[in-house]
């Protein structure tokens, strides 16, 4: 099973989304927007990624802009703003097993598969 964290509004999520149905494997959509994570699963996920907090953050968001540029937060602070504003998180991330990727460029989906 492959799970993509996914926006529908964003050009990039779609197109990496189309990528995966044309896949043959079972796939999961998650709209975070919709269905934010938790803070144990968004720990959990920068953990598959292999990437600090802070790589996973739409650092020009407005709201990142507003609240937290040049500010000095530690990773929990960074995923919690995740948790409250998940509008900041980075887009689209897939998931295959004990791996995850930022589909960013879309070829990064061929490392997981």
């Amino acid at each position: 099973m492959i799970t993509i964290y996914h926006n529908p509004r964003c050009g990039k999520s779609r197109e990496c989304l189309a990528f995966l149905e044309t896949s043959n494997q079972s796939i999961e959509v998650i709209k975070y927007l919709e269905n934010p994570l938790s803070f144990n699963e968004l720990e959990n996920l920068i953990q598959k990624l292999n990437i600090s907090p802070i790589e996973l953050i739409r650092t020009k968001e407005s709201i990142w802009i507003e609240k937290y540029k040049g500010k000095n937060i530690s990773d929990k602070e960074i995923i919690q703003s995740m948790v409250e504003y998940p509008i900041l998180m980075e887009r689209p991330i897939v998931v295959h097993g004990n791996k995850a990727i930022l589909a960013r460029p879309l070829e990064n989906i061929n490392k997981l598969l």
